[in-house]
C-alpha cells in the first residue's frame, strides 16, 4: 500500500529512537534494579513502560515489512497493541493493591500505560477497516508511548531513590 510507504521514514526514524531510549531505559534502570524488584508496583510499572517502547519499536518495524497491505498492518498492531497491554494491566494491578496513604492518583498513574495500546487498537481497527487515518493514529500511539515510557521511567527512578 503506497500509504503505508509513504510513512516510512517515520517508521524508521522511530525504530531508530525507540530502540535507544528503550536501551538506555534498561541500562538506567538496571543501575538501581536490586531496589526497583524490592517495589512490585515500580516494578510493574517499569515493565509497562518498556512494553510501551517494545509496541512503538515493534510497530514502525512492522510497518517497513515491503508490501504489506493495510488489513495486515492492523491486524498486527492490534495483536502487539494487546500483547504490550497486559503490562499495563499488571502495572495498574499493583498501584491498587498499594494501598499507603500517600499512593494517590491511582487512577493516573494506571492511565499512563494504557494509553498506547489504546491509540494502536483504534488505528489497526480502522486500518482493518480501510480507513487510512489509522496510520495518524499509529504515529499518535508512538509519540505517546514515547513520552509514557519516559514519564513511568522517570517516576520509577525517583521513586526508588526516595
Amino acid at each position: 500500500m503506497e500509504l503505508i510507504e509513504a510513512w516510512s521514514e517515520f517508521n524508521v526514524a522511530m525504530v531508530g529512537a525507540t530502540a535507544a531510549l528503550a536501551g538506555l531505559v534498561i541500562v538506567a534502570a538496571s543501575v538501581n534494579i536490586s531496589d526497583i524488584i524490592k517495589a512490585e508496583s515500580l516494578t510493574a510499572r517499569l515493565a509497562a513502560g518498556i512494553a510501551g517502547l517494545v509496541l512503538a519499536l515493534s510497530g514502525a518495524a512492522v510497518g517497513l515489512i515491503p508490501g504489506l497491505d493495510a488489513s495486515a498492518y492492523g491486524i498486527a498492531m492490534i495483536l502487539l497493541a494487546i500483547a504490550a497491554g497486559v503490562f499495563p494491566f499488571q502495572a495498574a494491578r499493583q498501584i491498587y493493591r498499594n494501598r499507603h496513604p500517600a499512593n494517590r492518583l491511582r487512577w493516573g498513574k494506571s492511565a499512563v500505560g494504557f494509553a498506547a495500546p489504546l491509540t494502536y487498537v483504534v488505528g489497526g481497527a480502522l486500518l482493518v477497516a480501510q480507513q487510512p487515518s489509522g496510520l495518524i493514529w499509529f504515529a499518535v500511539g508512538c509519540i505517546i508511548a514515547v513520552i509514557a515510557a519516559l514519564l513511568i521511567s522517570w517516576i520509577v527512578l525517583v521513586e526508588v531513590l526516595r
